[in-house]
């Protein structure tokens, strides 16, 4: 278990948490990845979730960084 999920739980529901919203084309989708409770550990991460997505799509990907809070769905 993630020792620090009741953190980032609770700094996600107060909208400080960061996100990554990624978005593909082909097939058109929007992803959110997260939450982080720094920037740098948002961008840390985020090169791999990228990769992986870009290897399972034909079109482009892009993303930004979010301070934000979020619920379920993550996927649209």
């Amino acid at each position: 278990m993630d020792r620090f999920s009741p953190i980032r739980n609770f700094i996600n529901s107060l909208g400080l948490a960061w996100w990554a919203r990624v978005q593909t084309c082909e097939p058109n989708a929007t992803y959110w990845f997260g939450p982080f409770l720094t920037k740098r550990s948002l961008r840390n991460n985020l090169s791999g979730f990228v990769e992986e997505l870009s290897g399972e799509c034909t079109g482009s990907v892009s993303y930004s960084s979010i301070r934000c809070r979020k619920a379920e769905p993550l996927t649209f």
